[in-house]
C-alpha cells in the first residue's frame, strides 16, 4: 500500500539514484512484442536465403551419403560436420543476430543507455527464503499471474476470431491445387500473425504505460524529503561533507554507548562484529552495533570493558552484518541462530551466578 504521506513528485536527484540503483520503469511485455517482430521479420527477410540454401545443403549432404566409404573416413566426417555448421550459420545467426540487435535496442529505447551494474552486487537479502515467498506468493506475484492470464485471453479469443472465418475457406477449397492452397495458407497464417502482433502491441502499450506509473507512484517523496534535499542541493560539496562526517560520528557515538547494553557480541572473529540486544520488549533481538575491521575492533574492546559476551560465530556475523540494520530486529530466517549464542550466554551467566554464589 502506498504511503499517504508520499504526495510529491520524485526530484530529478532521486529519479537518478534509482536509475543507479537500477530500478526504472520497464515493460517485458513490450520486450516481448519487438522481440517477436523482429524474428518475423528476420525470417521473412533471409527466408528464402534460408531454403535455397538447406535445399544445396541436404542435396550435397545426400551425395555424400550416397557413399558411404566415404564418409566413414575423416575428411568425410570433416566435410560432413563443416556442411552443418554451414547449415547452421546460413539459418540461425542471421535470425539470432536480428533478434538479439532488437532485444538491446527495446531495452535502450525505454530506459536509455545506463548500464547498472549494482544489481549484480550479491545481496544475503536475495537469499531469504521469507523474501523469495513474499516474491512468489506475494500481492505482485498475483498481479501478474493475473496479467498473464489476462494476456493469454486476448490473444487467444484474437487467434480464435481470425482462424474461425479461415476454417470455412479452407474447407471450401477442397480440390484446389497444391499451388493455391500453398498460396490461401500463405495468406492467412499472414492475417492471423498480423492480427496477434497487433493483440500483443495493445498489451505491451499498456503495461509501459502502467509501469511507468507504478514506478512513478513507489518514487514519491514527502514534503519533508523534498524540502530537505533541496537545502542539502543548495549547500556547496564542503559543507555537506562536513554534515555528514558529523552525522556519521554522532551515528557512531550512539552506536558504541548502545554496546555495554548488548547481551552478546557476535564476531568473525576478527573482521566483523555485532552486537545483539533482547530485552522481551520486541519480538525478537535487535542490532544495537556492528561494523568491520578497526570498528570490529572498537566494539569488541567496549563489549569486554563492560563483561558483554563475545561468541565467536562467522557464518552468523557475516549474515547479520549484511543483511541487519542498527536498530532492527534481525530476520525470522536467523531466529535459530540467534536463539542459540543467546541459550548459550545465558546457561554460562547462571553458572557463573552459581559459581560466585
Amino acid at each position: 500500500m502506498a504511503d499517504p504521506s508520499k504526495t510529491e513528485k520524485a526530484t530529478p536527484k532521486r529519479r537518478k539514484e534509482s536509475r543507479k540503483r537500477g530500478q526504472v520503469a520497464k515493460s517485458t511485455e513490450m520486450n516481448s512484442v519487438i522481440v517477436l517482430v523482429a524474428g518475423l521479420i528476420s525470417v521473412v527477410a533471409v527466408g528464402p536465403t534460408i531454403v535455397s540454401g538447406s535445399a544445396g545443403a541436404m542435396r550435397a549432404a545426400f551425395m555424400m551419403i550416397a557413399h558411404p566409404g566415404e564418409v566413414s573416413t575423416a575428411a568425410g566426417l570433416h566435410g560432413m560436420e563443416m556442411l552443418v555448421l554451414h547449415v547452421m550459420e546460413m539459418t540461425l545467426v542471421p535470425i539470432g543476430a536480428i533478434v538479439l540487435a532488437a532485444a538491446l535496442l527495446v531495452n535502450v529505447a525505454q530506459v536509455g543507455f545506463h548500464p547498472s551494474f549494482t544489481v549484480l552486487k550479491p545481496s544475503f537479502k536475495k537469499l531469504s527464503p521469507i523474501s523469495g515467498a513474499k516474491n512468489i506468493f506475494g500481492p505482485r506475484a498475483a498481479f501478474e499471474f493475473g496479467k498473464v492470464m489476462v494476456k493469454i485471453a486476448i490473444v487467444g479469443t484474437v487467434t480464435a476470431m481470425a482462424l474461425v472465418p479461415m476454417l470455412t475457406h479452407l474447407s471450401a477449397s477442397v480440390g484446389t491445387t497444391p499451388f493455391a492452397l500453398g498460396a490461401l495458407l500463405n495468406s492467412s497464417a499472414q492475417a492471423l500473425v498480423v492480427r496477434v502482433v497487433i493483440a500483443y502491441a495493445g498489451i505491451g502499450i499498456v503495461d509501459l504505460i502502467y509501469q511507468r506509473r507504478h514506478m512513478a507512484k513507489q518514487m514519491k517523496m514527502t514534503k519533508q524529503e523534498v524540502k530537505d534535499e533541496g537545502k542539502n542541493t543548495q549547500l556547496p560539496p564542503e559543507v555537506r561533507s562536513a554534515i555528514r562526517r558529523r552525522q556519521i560520528q554522532a551515528a557512531r557515538a550512539r552506536m558504541m554507548s548502545a554496546i555495554p547494553t548488548a547481551d552478546v557480541v557476535v564476531t568473525n572473529p576478527t573482521q566483523y562484529a555485532v552486537a545483539l540486544r533482547y530485552d522481551g520488549t520486541k519480538p525478537a533481538p535487535i542490532v544495537v552495533a556492528k561494523g568491520k575491521n578497526l570498528i570490529a575492533a572498537q566494539i569488541r574492546r567496549i563489549a569486554a570493558e563492560n563483561n558483554v559476551p563475545i561468541i565467536p560465530d562467522p557464518p552468523l556475523a557475516r549474515s547479520l552484518h549484511a543483511g541487519v540494520e542498527i536498530d532492527h530486529m534481525i530476520p525470522a530466517e536467523l531466529y535459530a541462530a540467534v536463539a542459540q549464542v543467546l541459550a548459550y550466554v545465558y546457561k554460562m551467566a547462571g553458572r557463573r551466578k552459581v559459581a560466585a554464589a
